[in-house]
């Protein structure tokens, strides 16, 4: 097990569709192990594969408080959505940035467990909405995608200049510890 680098907006990766997933092999469960352990390192509630870049439809998730809920979905599906609600959103890709977005209250959901056994299951508020926030994600789509272009252009400079400011800050700690 062993954490991987989360990807950033707009790095363009972020913006490729996932691939099913046809073997269930160790290769997979070491996939699904590392990415609960940056999800939860993070801290967040939720990764996609492609936002580590591992372009493999596989989600992890856990919303529960005490995080001992983990979900695993491999080459999930929509099948059914249900109501609406608008919620604040934040992303591990899109750091310390939140959003209101509209997403379903209830989804319906095909998916295989980390051995491959398809299951449905219903999600609902907060585990659907993050269900739905990762399904994007398989599919190359980010929450920012739900804002307006001119909102998502401040976004994306707001963190360009944030990558900028940590780099330089870098250089200057590496240049001090080389004397």
């Amino acid at each position: 097990m062993a954490l991987r680098t989360i990807l950033e907006y707009p790095d363009p990766r972020l913006r490729t569709k996932a691939h099913a997933v046809s073997a269930f092999d160790a290769e997979l469960h070491r996939l699904i192990d590392d990415l609960f352990d940056t999800m939860y390192a993070a801290p967040g509630i939720g990764l996609a594969a492609t936002q580590v870049d591992a372009h493999q439809r596989v989600i992890v998730v856990d919303v529960s408080e005490q995080r001992d809920q983990p979900l695993v979905l491999v080459n999930p599906e929509i099948l059914s959505r249900e109501g609406c609600l608008s919620v604040e959103e934040g992303c591990l890709s899109v750091p310390d940035v939140f959003e209101d977005v509209e997403r379903a209250t209830r989804v319906r959901v095909r998916a295989q467990n980390r051995t491959g056994v398809l299951f449905e299951r219903d999600f609902e508020d907060l585990l659907a909405v993050c269900v739905q926030h990762e399904l994007d994600h398989l599919e190359g789509k980010l929450f920012v995608d739900y804002l307006s272009d001119l909102r998502r252009e401040r976004i994306r400079k707001k963190l360009e200049k944030e990558r900028k400011e940590r780099a330089a800050r870098s250089r200057q700690t590496s240049s001090i510890r080389a004397y």
